[in-house]
């Protein structure tokens, strides 16, 4: 009796399956998967431009200026090629590069922007 008891356990053993595995853990955003690193290799290097379009210009400076950005350039949107005098009367209305590109902080920044009045 022991021996068919035993017999038939064996038998529900080999016929149930495995218990379901777990599922791997996620994977954080900011891990990089397969990057081969060469010795003697340098990172990119750059800054993230921020946004600054919106801003009144000297914000925008200001902004740019934390970030890492000091080589700004500014522009008359309206194309009158007027002087920006009072950095306080003007508001960004574009940025090139444009917001979120990696740049060299040595690179060029402009912005271009018209008085609030226009």
């Amino acid at each position: 009796m022991r021996r068919a008891l035993l017999a038939g356990l064996f038998v529900l053993a080999a016929c149930s399956s495995p218990p379901p595995q777990a599922p791997p853990p996620p994977i954080p955003a900011e891990a990089v998967i397969g990057q081969t690193v060469v010795p003697g290799s340098k990172a990119p290097s750059g800054h993230m431009v921020p946004d600054v379009v919106g801003k009144n210009h000297q914000e925008a400076q200001d902004t740019l200026q934390a970030a890492g950005f000091y080589k700004l350039k500014e522009e008359d949107a309206t194309g009158r090629d007027r002087s920006l005098l009072i950095d306080r009367n003007w508001v960004v209305v574009e940025q090139v590069p444009k917001a979120g590109a990696v740049l060299d902080p040595k690179e060029t920044v402009t912005l271009k922007s018209k008085k609030h009045t226009d």
